[in-house]
């Protein structure tokens, strides 16, 4: 079965947006697990991003939605701000056919108080991070008695984070007669063991073989771990990549790696857990529309991490997982473009190195570190401005462009992307006009409204 329209359970309007949206074929974790889900059972599958599986979840609980009953009936529950973002936006594109559903994300980082108002009239679906989510149980503003489908997302990222107490706090407030669907990249024992505990009788799908690997060229460079940096830095003024990001296992390693990247002048981002939200989502946007060209990240801070032509990951060590190591470099080469995914390797790896390449069941493409490189400083084409007011303040992209390119004089192939957060708004605008742009805006105004706004530096 690889066409939706073969479930014969999707309404004829769901299968017209879907066409529209570019669904043609069913992913092979869509076409394992949609049966089962649209049947209303149990779903526990082993599936990396990138996979389409907020596809199969959200057709799934989509179908049992009604959306003239204002109580919440669904709940997905994701690892970090920035996934539970990224799935709320998937959905509501599923649910363009579905007149007045309201889908909501609730996640730190977000005054309570702007959550609490969005609440007044209780939403359909409610995307959310664990630890905000209980803070609105406890305060009784969110109410899971109609809840029928339960989703963890990235349930193995949420057990690194160690919000397992937590999700079990939530359960605890929804009703035992429910649908429980539970996701995850890897498959560690205490998936298994939170999945017997959560679910009743569910349907076990993996989809990790070898077979599913991205069409990513893999590099392996063997090198001193004084050397790294270096490597690192010849090897970005070598490829001249448009995007790259460049995975840490630590936090320390991360900032270092920022460090040197940026005392060279690199176009240089960091992603780690000690970052405050308002910081993680100026990165991620930045990041996203062109205004840095290289991202250095852990690993559970990049969960949910949307680029779509991401041109180079480097593992500036090899992950202790090696499947953590196939999600890494799953991150380029989505929608079937081609990819690189660069390691450098101590010796100290070797036994890492060794436990992926009998996982991969393939050799290992080690090649000789280059000599005669010289370090080029990569430059960002775009810049990023941050404008005070957001969605909360009703500002529409229309009105941002119609701004830039009417009282600020800009040319529209001068601006690009244009993101709207509740607080927000995020504008990448080319390097060239950046400076004269800002100063003209701070005299401009939106919607009749002066506004601020500053250049993100």
């Amino acid at each position: 079965m690889t066409s939706f329209a073969e479930l014969n359970a999707l309404p004829a309007e769901q299968l017209s947006n879907l066409n529209e949206l570019g669904y043609l074929t069913m992913t092979p974790v869509q076409a394992a697990a949609l049966p089962a889900i649209l049947a209303g059972k149990d779903v526990r599958a082993q599936a990396k991003t990138g996979s389409g599986k907020t596809a199969a979840f959200g057709l799934g609980l989509l179908q049992r939605i009604d959306a003239k009953q204002f109580n919440t009936q669904s709940l997905v529950l994701c690892p970090t701000r920035e996934l539970a973002d990224q799935v709320a936006n998937e959905l509501r594109r599923l649910a363009r056919y579905i007149p007045n559903i309201k889908i909501l994300t609730l996640c730190g980082g977000v005054p309570f108080s702007i959550q609490r108002d969005s609440l007044n009239h209780a939403a359909h679906i409610i995307v959310a991070t664990p630890g905000r989510l209980l803070d609105h149980l406890k305060r009784q503003t969110v109410n899971l008695d109609a809840l029928q489908t339960l989703v963890l997302d990235e349930a193995d990222r949420m057990l690194d984070m160690g919000f397992f107490d937590a999700i079990d706090e939530v359960i605890a407030n929804a009703p035992a007669e429910r649908q429980t669907l539970l996701f995850s990249a890897t498959w560690p024992e205490a998936i298994t063991a939170i999945s017997q505990r959560i679910q009743h009788d569910p349907l076990t799908i993996e989809i990790n073989s070898v077979d599913e690997l991205p069409a990513v060229e893999q590099q392996f460079y063997e090198v001193s771990r004084n050397g790294k940096i270096d490597l690192l830095q010849k090897l970005l003024s070598r490829d001249q990549p448009a995007s790259c990001v460049v995975f840490c296992n630590t936090k320390k390693d991360c900032q270092e790696v920022f460090d040197a990247l940026n005392d060279s002048h690199q176009s240089v981002l960091a992603l780690h857990g000690d970052m405050e939200q308002r910081d993680r989502d100026q990165t991620l946007v930045r990041f996203a529309n062109g205004s840095s060209r290289v991202l250095v990240a852990t690993d559970v801070a990049s969960r949910g991490l949307d680029i779509k032509a991401l041109e180079m990951v480097i593992n500036y060590e090899l992950s202790w997982d090696p499947e953590v190591h196939v999600h890494r470099i799953g991150r380029t080469a989505r929608a079937g473009e081609s990819g690189l995914a660069i390691s450098l390797c101590a010796p100290g790896e070797a036994q890492r190195a060794n436990v992926l390449e009998e996982m991969l069941n393939m050799k290992l493409n080690w090649l000789p570190v280059p000599t005669g490189l010289q370090i080029t400083p990569l430059e960002a084409t775009m810049a990023t401005l941050c404008i005070d007011g957001g969605k909360k303040a009703k500002m529409r992209a229309g009105d941002i462009l119609g701004a830039l390119t009417g009282d600020v004089g800009l040319d529209g192939a001068d601006i690009g992307k244009i993101v709207l957060h509740p607080m927000h708004a995020y504008v990448a605008v080319k390097q060239s006009v950046a400076a004269s742009a800002w100063k003209k805006l701070q005299q401009g105004k939106i919607k009749g409204k002066t506004v601020k706004a500053r250049l993100l530096k």
